[in-house]
């Protein structure tokens, strides 16, 4: 994974142009002069991504937890204050992302989770101020995400649930400023796969299956009701 800084200046430009100026006034056209955050991102992933979990658990008093994972690029951006965020992710046509999660469980007293998931480009934006405006382009070339779920469950007291899911983009943003632009794209080239082979036996609660494959999805929450 390889990390590089864009030019503030052209991020700046770019945005002013796009979106206007800071809303708390004390935005006057550059960058000295601005109070908040500018956040200028760009990773790109242009090797394979590889997880895999293999394990037995037997006789536990308490709860069993399972989770694998594997990404390209991953982002997580949290601020207090007025925000532009520009964030570029790219995975290249050389890359696979894959996780793997073989296990068997046996003779639990709590409750059994396996969580299992594969992704190529993710970022979540989280901002409180007056203004957040975010620019997101995300592109997965990879040859999948894909992940894969085998187990088998038996004498569980409590509640069991196998969830895995594959994605090719991911973007979350929410935020309670009054304005809050955003200019999303996502691009898919990868062939996203997801499997749950789950056996499953003498579970005292509640059982739950779930796998899912998606290319790209977004969800942004705006608190604001103005």
């Amino acid at each position: 994974m390889a990390l590089a800084t864009l030019s503030g200046t052209c991020a700046y430009a770019q945005a002013t142009e796009q979106y206007g100026t800071w809303n708390d006034g004390a935005y006057a056209g550059g960058a000295g002069s601005s109070i908040g955050s500018q956040i200028n991102t760009s990773q790109s992933n242009n090797q394979n991504n590889y997880s895999t979990l293999f394990g037995n658990i037997d006789t536990v008093a308490g709860d069993a937890a399972v989770q694998g994972s594997a990404g390209g690029n991953t982002m997580d951006i949290t601020t207090m204050n007025n925000t532009m965020v520009n964030n570029s992710q790219t995975v290249g046509a050389g890359s696979s992302i894959a996780s793997d999660v073989n296990v068997g469980i046996n003779n639990i007293g709590g409750s059994v989770g396996i969580q299992n998931q594969a992704v190529c480009n993710s970022v979540s934006v989280s901002t409180d101020p007056t203004f957040a405006s975010t620019r997101n382009f995300q592109s997965c070339n990879a040859a999948d995400p894909s992940q894969s779920i085998n187990t088998t469950i038996t004498n569980v007291a409590g509640d069991a649930a196998v969830m895995g899911s594959s994605m090719g983009n991911s973007f979350e943003a929410d935020s309670n400023a009054p304005n809050m632009p955003i200019w999303n794209k996502q691009i898919n080239n990868g062939a996203v796969n997801s499997t749950v082979n789950a056996n499953i036996y003498n579970v005292g609660g509640s059982t739950s299956l779930s796998s899912s494959a998606i290319g790209n999805t977004g969800q942004i929450i705006h608190y604001n009701t103005n």
